[in-house]
């Protein structure tokens, strides 16, 4: 398999439309829907690296890469599909709260989000007792303005309600699958099947024939790797210690962001435990949304870590009971609206199930395949957080004064 290393490319860029066919066949963005469909293809590289085209209905694409560090025997060359997830879930509340304070005129000198995501793996992966777990994200929103504090509680509020990141974590979804194993389509046990049209699974050479748009249409260094954490053994959070077929842990991902200029954003996030290495991402907006397109919007980053984290958990699970695959890869289709009650006209954000279509190729049964499909979505942590009902806990701090919602 391919390796990031041999690439010579940035960690993400925008993807020339060209070079790479849309399977997409949604209308464009629309104010007057709120509706926002993301497609994930993501394929395996060596060991626990993934590369990711990702496209949207309003025409961005974009290419990101995956690894993972030393607690899975990972390169750590890339984020953490995680760290995606954290990312992704601070920009969409953050553009939440640019987009609320423009519709109210309140002038929002600065906006930070430090946030703490919390999952648990516990059981035995050879008994098929695995399973992932997810707790409600602890979010700090720090603001400068010289709105009061009832108009600041206020816009919180009314981001937290409206971002489709936090209404994935806040409503339960049935996600659904289908399953294409050595060139058949195969029934799916266990697990939500999928009802939707079949998809076009990609080309064996979609991936080698992704070409990057000119440099000058959007930023360098959107991802960047800022510390690297020291390779240790025999301790949490250890090397490899998250391929122990036995688990029972809890996982925490800290991210730190805030506002940049014009629509920009940017964020630090990083393991804390296991214990990882610190990756900064940069955000954009859509044009619809104001932004420059200079670098991806927040869905993306969300809709990123989704496919990279399910992705993690068929290698994890595979690896542990030593299949052989030689290649799995997914289409993973998403479906985000932000609309209007009808009780009281707040905006409402809102998160579809997932439809994740899984393609494998191995030297095992049917009923591994099947196994394996069913493993990766009870143990991927983001599926888990969908699965359940996760409401954020924010806290708020105006001018450094801090005070409830």
């Amino acid at each position: 398999m391919p390796r990031i290393e041999d690439f010579d490319l940035p960690l993400v860029f925008k993807v020339n439309p060209l070079s790479a066919p849309l399977l997409l066949d949604r209308p464009s963005d629309s104010e007057d829907t709120g509706e926002i469909a993301v497609q994930v293809q993501v394929r395996a590289l060596e060991g626990m690296q993934k590369e990711a085209v990702l496209s949207s209905n309003g025409g961005n694409t974009w290419r990101m890469v995956c690894d993972e560090g030393h607690y899975l025997n990972g390169t750590d060359l890339a984020p953490f599909p995680l760290g995606f997830y954290t990312a992704g879930m601070q920009f969409s509340l953050m553009s939440e709260l640019r987009r609320h304070a423009g519709m109210y005129q309140v002038d929002l000198k600065s906006i930070e989000v430090i946030q703490d995501n919390y999952y648990t793996m516990e059981g035995s992966a050879l008994r098929g007792t695995m399973i992932g777990g997810a707790k409600s994200a602890e979010v700090s929103v720090k603001i400068e303005s010289n709105a009061s504090e009832e108009t600041i509680r206020r816009l919180v509020r009314l981001a937290e309600a409206s971002s489709p990141a936090h209404a994935m974590m806040r409503d339960a979804l049935e996600n659904t699958f289908s399953l294409k194993f050595n060139g058949h389509n195969t029934p799916v046990v266990d697990v939500n099947p999928s009802h939707a049209a079949p998809v076009q699974d990609p080309e064996e050479t979609f991936f080698e024939s992704i070409q990057s748009m000119d440099e000058r249409t959007f930023l360098q260094d959107i991802i960047s790797k800022l510390s690297d954490m020291e390779k240790v053994f025999g301790v949490e959070g250890g090397a490899g210690s998250s391929l122990h077929a036995e688990q029972k842990r809890t996982l925490h991902v800290h991210g730190e962001a805030r506002t940049m200029d014009g629509s920009l954003m940017e964020t630090v996030v990083q393991p804390f435990n296991p214990k990882g290495s610190a990756f900064r991402f940069v955000c954009d907006e859509t044009k619809v949304a104001g932004g420059r397109e200079n670098a991806p919007p927040p869905l993306m980053y969300l809709s990123a870590g989704v496919g990279f984290c399910y992705m993690t958990q068929i290698g994890r699970y595979a690896h542990i009971t030593k299949q052989d695959l030689q290649k799995y890869e997914i289409v993973q289709n998403n479906v985000f609206a932000t609309s209007r009650s009808r009780e009281d006209g707040a905006w409402i954000g809102h998160a579809n199930p997932f439809d994740t279509r899984v393609l494998m190729d191995a030297d095992e049964s049917n009923e591994i395949a099947q196994k394996t499909l069913t493993m990766g979505e009870r143990t991927c942590f983001l599926h888990a957080a969908m699965r359940g009902r996760h409401p954020s806990i924010l806290k708020v701090e105006l001018n450094g004064q801090s005070f409830g919602l």
